[in-house]
């Protein structure tokens, strides 16, 4: 493949978006699972339910990262 083939394909504006959530992801994924251990073992929350929470949370964070970026975009 050229490099001309590799820059068009991540300049996609679907894998761009797949690479942010998926950075998104780790970082998140890795923060609810230390935040989860200390819940559990700390108080009487049970960890099923901060866990459901922390999907719908990070649902509308990562939205509002994006419409944020696409925003300051905007403004450039």
């Amino acid at each position: 493949m050229s490099d001309s083939k590799i820059q068009s394909f991540l300049d996609n504006k679907l894998v761009k978006s797949f690479i942010a959530y998926s950075i998104f992801r780790a970082f998140y994924g890795f923060g609810i699972l230390i935040v989860t251990y200390f819940i559990d073992k700390n108080t009487i929350i049970p960890w099923w339910l901060f866990l459901l929470f922390s999907m719908v949370f990070s649902r509308v964070l990562f939205k509002q990262i994006k419409k944020r970026k696409n925003i300051d975009k905007d403004l450039q």
